[in-house]
């Protein structure tokens, strides 16, 4: 499939620019239902909707950037504004988002997860769109495979694992359950939106052609960091408060 959408004059519009648009579009209304179910006030979510947009889109770009694709953008400097071509890391987007939280919450006086909670949600949707995109262009191709799963990308002789597509349906099913556990008391979604997300970007890696390190891809490295700080939360959690799926268990 072309990445080109449509042409109008010079300009291009590209699927992945349209599907990320649509993923935030997605993403601004669900967010916006998630907030009345919690009483949030939504003028309030706006406002933070409009950091989400802005630091989501830098913290994706500068993660790839100092982490992925270093000399490609020191040599080629303009291209770090292409995002509509590709070259966001979801870590990278996590990461900035959780600090941009922190400080939200803490300068409009809103507890840190009411807000964390809901965002997560829209962010699990979102990466789907995303991960089409990254299908479209063809980029972060997966490794070579004469399974039935095996791609044909225009620009590789071999098949290859379709790992944008798993990457998809994994998304898929964590914005599923974590739309159907919402209820979960505070900080729940939170970090069990971490422990999966991991857990899936931890396998999708493993099908994926990228540089290792000792054996491991830098996202299974930060996965496996992210895996075990959501863990150790949940079971504290747990400990503390006994709840499982939003049931209070009693304790002798």
């Amino acid at each position: 499939m072309n990445p080109v959408a449509f042409s109008l004059g010079p300009l291009k519009a590209t699927w992945y620019g349209i599907l990320m648009a649509l993923g935030f579009l997605i993403g601004y209304f669900l967010l916006r239902k998630l907030a009345k179910e919690k009483k949030i006030d939504l003028k309030l979510i706006d406002k933070y909707f409009l950091y989400v947009l802005i630091v989501t889109i830098i913290g994706a770009r500068l993660f790839h950037i100092l982490f992925y694709n270093f000399d490609y953008f020191y040599a080629n400097p303009i291209k770090i504004f292409y995002t509509w071509e590709g070259g966001l890391s979801s870590h990278g987007a996590i990461i900035a988002n959780v600090l941009m939280t922190l400080w939200f919450s803490k300068k409009y006086k809103i507890k840190f997860y009411d807000l964390a909670d809901i965002i997560v949600i829209p962010f699990a949707l979102g990466a789907m769109f995303i991960r089409i995109g990254n299908f479209i262009n063809q980029e972060l191709v997966g490794k070579v495979t004469n399974s039935i799963f095996g791609y044909k990308f225009d620009n590789y002789s071999e098949l290859r694992h379709p790992v944008q597509l798993y990457q998809v349906f994994s998304n898929f099913v964590l914005f599923n359950i974590l739309y159907f556990l919402r209820t979960l008391p505070s900080g729940y979604i939170f970090w069990l939106f971490i422990l999966l997300y991991s857990a899936f970007r931890f396998i999708c890696d493993m099908f994926k052609d990228l540089p290792f390190y000792y054996g491991l891809t830098l996202a299974q490295y930060l996965s496996i960091l992210m895996f075990i700080i959501s863990l150790i939360v949940l079971l504290k959690k747990h400990k503390k408060g006994g709840v499982i799926f939003g049931k209070q268990t009693r304790r002798k």
